[in-house]
């Protein structure tokens, strides 16, 4: 999401145990070398290392145990993994690694090793058939900054575990443009914020007037200076960038991003050498100055308007802002101070109704199994989803996150964030019992490899069951009530990206669907309302909300009753006809008509008006008795499914080509894995991964399809964002549903169901189906939350490799 250039921000010191009150202090300007290993360009962060262990699983309650029926071969590289790989690439002389602990921007340092996912035609052998175990294989990203173009390349490392027969070869075929070279052109961070507060510290005397703050590089400042992400290239190897001032909180809260103060100045930063760079103007209140001389200049004979100032207030704290003295029945909100339902497990954790295998964080629940997995880049996802005992999804996960601003400013307008260039993965900090998941909920940990380090987020990734709050079937006449539990089962995960909070949820229901749901929360990236009325609603004294799109796009691997599989649209059209009873007078009505994607030139969809089509991935060559075709029908839920308003991006060019429509179908190829790629970024005209280039008229009649959908929202931040974005508005859901897949509603299945006969006597029957209800008392305190129990990440260093010494290294980017 919103991801900023040299933005600071307070980050509490979290210990493993104990509680500390103490107030840490703020980090003005970190240097580039931290941010490039995290992939980051714009991060900002306070470290607190303590010492301190880690031991356990991290779970708050105890699932019954599972065996996998094989081993997890989509988990992320061990701890050991990873530093065995990482030894052996120090010892490839020819890549001349630094230890990323002394690295600079002019050396060649590791940026990041995790699991390269095997491919799925090696899985399926081994998964289906048990012919054989994939290879297990490493990748890195080798950050190469001794030279004058520094660039980023990714290689392969295996076989694992490293042994004399392991090499490192190339990582190309995973491309499509051939190679992961890719230049970085924002190589030297520290050296431009460097030059960004030189150049703000020459005016500083109209900076004090304009804005009433300092900006020149100090620790006290009440000014930061950060711009567009991705940097502007207006002419072959030529590099330009637009920044802007943001007022510095002084309070704990990060809402940075709701204070723009509307001055602009335009940057070249082409090659390394800052000398060579130059101011080429400043804009204020819509009008350019083509220098600086020239900004001053009309500064001091008086032109210059003063904007409206964006101020530091209570109004962008998250706290509790209701009255404080007055309680009752006319107070706001005035219940509010009762505790609220909560949700408890039925007989305590003897009622937990799945099943995991921890070290193979794989699940059993109702009629579905699945694995899951863990990634730098994308956070969660899931691997060869079952459905009573028949794989429907081989793999479910996300692929890339949009965020794409448009403004009146150059900032807003050269904005367009591709998130898994930041990861969503190491911002997937733990979950907050009893508010992000139910305290009874099962947790588990999550750990990504960068910087040479190896980060676990603990309880970052939560199981649970919970009543959806209506029924999932309900029926009644004048003798009888019918009525069935909806009760679903999620794993949940979240990550803070910036300055934007995503709740990933996969859900699964007990007729057989499972849905995808995004929601977003956290701070918006504002704007300065000068200007800026065609763009955004005026929210605040001189603040704009920015509009934008959010874009997740997300990968689904349908595999229905094998491999071979088809697209089909059945669509439900308006038509005039006759009948033979209709004595030859036409009659309005309406007909399913149905039909196939032929192959990829045609598999760029968008969601037909009205909802008149269906779309579903069935086996043709498997019918139901009724001769149908089986399969799975793919459909939005909450929001309506999205891409992105703007086409033909001047910012990001070639690597957004995922967005344009809603969905898209291609055929599963071992070198497509992935809509993107986390540095593509860096050069947003020459991706390593161009979407674009996955349709190549191959055909989808009977093959191994792959569907990839869009959710997310049209966001016009207006006065119910601030202080922040909530979830109820800002979410988006994927259904992925049977479709004559079975003979009849499988939650028929489950003995959550009552019917109750009654007449004008009274109940006459109770029938529950042999299901057993929550008896003896709940003990409420043991769902309150601990929240002391809160705590940062676990680090360990990789190189040297020091497994007895874990720290505490909480990473943030906002």
């Amino acid at each position: 999401m919103l991801l900023l250039k040299g933005l600071t921000a307070t980050v509490f010191t979290l210990f493993l145990a104990g509680k500390c009150d103490a107030k840490v202090p703020r980090v003005s300007h970190p240097s580039s070398k931290q941010a490039k290993y995290l992939a980051s360009k714009r991060p900002s962060s306070y470290s607190s290392q303590v010492s301190g262990s880690f031991t356990g699983t991290g779970w708050s309650a105890s699932a019954p145990h599972v065996s996998a029926p094989y081993e997890n071969i989509w988990e992320e590289l061990t701890n050991d993994e990873a530093a065995d790989v990482i030894a052996f690439l120090h010892n490839q002389t020819e890549l001349n690694l630094t230890a990323a602990s002394d690295a600079g921007s002019w050396d060649n340092s590791i940026m990041r090793v995790e699991v390269l996912t095997p491919n799925k035609t090696d899985v399926l052998p081994f998964v289906d058939s048990d012919q054989g175990k994939p290879e297990r294989w490493a990748r890195a990203a080798i950050w190469v900054g001794a030279t004058e173009e520094p660039y980023v390349i990714e290689y392969q490392i295996g076989p694992l575990p490293i042994s004399d027969n392991s090499v490192l070869t190339s990582l190309d075929w995973l491309t499509t443009k051939g190679t992961t070279y890719q230049r970085n052109y924002d190589a030297d961070e520290d050296l431009t914020t460097e030059f960004m507060y030189n150049v703000s510290a020459s005016i500083q005397d109209i900076i004090t007037d304009l804005l009433n703050g300092t900006a020149s590089g100090g620790d006290d400042d009440d000014l930061d200076i950060w711009g567009i992400d991705p940097l502007w290239h207006p002419s072959p190897n030529v590099t330009v960038q637009w920044v802007t001032f943001w007022r510095i909180p002084s309070s704990i809260f990060d809402g940075e991003t709701l204070m723009p103060q509307g001055l602009y100045f335009e940057l070249n930063t082409t090659g390394r050498d800052p000398t060579g760079w130059s101011v080429l103007g400043w804009l204020y209140r819509d009008v350019f100055y083509n220098s600086t001389e020239a900004f001053r200049a009309a500064w001091e004979t008086g032109e210059l308007k003063k904007n409206a100032l964006n101020l530091e207030g209570t109004w962008i704290g998250s706290d509790y802002q209701g009255p404080t003295t007055e309680v009752g029945a006319n107070s706001t909100m005035w219940a509010s101070e009762k505790p609220p339902p909560v949700m408890v497990p039925p007989s305590g954790e003897d009622g937990i109704r799945y099943k995991v295998d921890v070290e193979n964080k794989y699940v059993e629940w109702m009629d579905f199994s699945f694995y899951i997995a863990f990634r730098r880049d994308t956070g969660m996802r899931l691997f060869d989803i079952r459905y009573r005992g028949e794989r429907i999804i081989y793999e479910l996960g996300l692929e890339e996150a949009l965020a794409h601003y448009a403004g009146n400013d150059p900032v807003q307008s050269g904005t367009a964030y591709l998130d898994t260039f930041y990861g969503f993965g190491p911002y997937a900090f733990e979950l907050l019992a009893g508010y992000d998941c139910p305290t009874y909920a099962t947790f588990l940990n999550s750990t990504f490899h960068a910087e040479e380090v190896s980060t676990t987020h603990p309880n970052s990734i939560c199981l649970f069951e919970n009543d959806q709050g209506y029924l999932l079937q309900r029926h009644s006449d004048d003798a009888y009530v019918s009525s069935t539990k909806n009760i679903a089962f999620t794993v949940r995960s979240a990550s803070t990206v910036g300055n934007y909070d995503y709740n990933f949820d996969y859900s699964f229901y007990l007729d057989g669907t499972v849905e995808v749901t995004v929601r977003a929360s956290g701070y918006i990236q504002s704007a300065h309302y000068y200007g800026n009325e065609d763009y955004g609603y005026h929210i605040h004294d001189g603040l704009s909300g920015s509009m934008h799109d959010h874009v997740l796009t997300f990968k689904a691997d349908l595999d229905i009753l094998g491999t071979s599989n088809s697209f089909a649209n059945h669509t439900v059209a308006p038509v005039t006809t006759t009948y033979p009873w209709s004595h030859g007078m036409e009659r309005s009505t309406m007909k399913l008509f149905r039909g196939y994607l032929d192959n990829e030139d045609d598999a760029k969809l968008h969601w037909p008006q009205n909802a008149r089509s269906m779309f579903m991935v069935v086996n043709k060559n498997v019918t139901n008795e009724f001769g149908e075709p089986r399969g799975y029908r793919i459909m939005p839920s909450k929001g309506s499914g999205m891409f992105a308003t703007i086409q033909n991006s001047s910012n990001l060019i070639n690597s957004m080509n995922f967005a344009t429509h809603a969905l898209y179908v291609t055929r599963q190829k071992d070198t497509e894995p992935h809509a993107s790629n986390a540095n593509n970024d860096y050069d947003p005209a020459n991706p390593v991964v161009d979407f674009s280039a996955f349709f190549d008229g191959e055909s989808l009649d009977q093959e191994d399809i792959v569907v990839w959908f869009n959710l997310g929202m049209h966001h016009v931040p207006h006065t119910g964002d601030l202080p922040n974005t909530v979830f109820t508005t800002a979410q988006g859901s994927m259904q992925i549903l049977p479709h004559n897949y079975l003979l009849h509603d499988p939650s028929r299945d489950s003995r959550q169901t009552v019917r109750i006969d009654y007449n004008d006597s009274g109940v006459q029957a109770v029938h529950t189906f042999g299901a057993d209800f929550s008896k003896g008392l709940v003990n409420l305190t043991s769902v309150v939350p601990d929240f002391w129990a809160y705590r940062g990440d676990i680090d360990v260093r990789k190189f040297p490799y020091d497994p007895q010494h874990p720290y505490n290294d909480t990473e943030s980017i906002v």
